[in-house]
């Protein structure tokens, strides 16, 4: 068990996710996309929480996962005798328990549509993410441009353009930093990786978004990681 420190103060911050009862399991962060997201939601958002890194790829790794979810996947947020095994899930709870903090944006219309976003986010792309997946530590410039992953670049392009010509040009995607930036955090992460070359609007989306506080947070931790996957360090040719 892994304990991140999410206040300057660390024993305040136990304290306070001992209030809260939120134990966030996760994956090894430079490769779990899945984990990515309700981690940087609830850093974001200071919701403070016990994190469980699991080391993903070793022999018990399925055995670890399962002394939290029969699922056999991470992440996992586990509330007392609560648990919720699925990222969008685990959002969705957290905007229910903690409605001052407005996770989702406010206005009713952009609610939905932010809510459609991360559905599509979370149901399709699977050109991209088979083809450029997740390794914040290296880079693959000019890799995994299947023709499937191509289709979905274009769509996440149309996606952010659409969402970031409503609320401005210098906005996140539905102007404050919600769950919908942190679910294509990862997606950022890829075109980091392998050199996606973007309109300019779109190009400084992605670097607000690596900038942004809690994803920055989870890149310095994913570049300090010691665990290496040879299956996903090398880009086969």
């Amino acid at each position: 068990m892994q304990t991140t420190e999410l206040d300057p103060t660390l024993s305040q911050t136990l304290t306070d996710a001992e209030n809260t009862g939120l134990k966030l399991v996760i994956g090894t962060k430079n490769y779990s996309s899945w984990s990515m997201r309700p981690w940087v939601v609830m850093t974001a958002f200071n919701i403070p929480f016990e994190e469980v890194r699991i080391i993903l790829g070793r022999a018990d790794t399925s055995t670890q996962i399962a002394r939290f979810s029969a699922a056999g996947r991470v992440p996992v947020l586990i509330a007392g005798e609560t648990v919720v095994w699925d990222s969008l899930a685990i959002c969705e709870y957290l905007a229910e328990q903690f409605r001052e903090k407005a996770l989702w944006p406010t206005n009713v219309a952009a609610r939905a549509m932010a809510r459609s976003v991360c559905a599509e986010m979370h149901s399709s792309f699977g050109g991209l993410r088979a083809a450029m997946w997740m390794n914040i530590r290296v880079g693959f410039p000019g890799k995994g441009r299947t023709p499937a992953a191509q289709a979905d670049i274009g769509r996440i392009c149309e996606i952010w353009e659409d969402c970031l010509a409503r609320s401005g040009p210098h906005e996140f995607l539905f102007g404050e930093f919600s769950i919908a930036d942190a679910y294509f955090a990862p997606v950022v992460m890829r075109f980091r990786t392998y050199g996606v070359s973007l309109a300019p609007a779109l190009q400084a989306y992605v670097e607000r978004v690596a900038a942004h506080p809690a994803v920055a947070r989870w890149i310095a931790d994913a570049l300090a990681e010691q665990e290496r996957s040879p299956a996903y360090d090398v880009y086969p040719d």
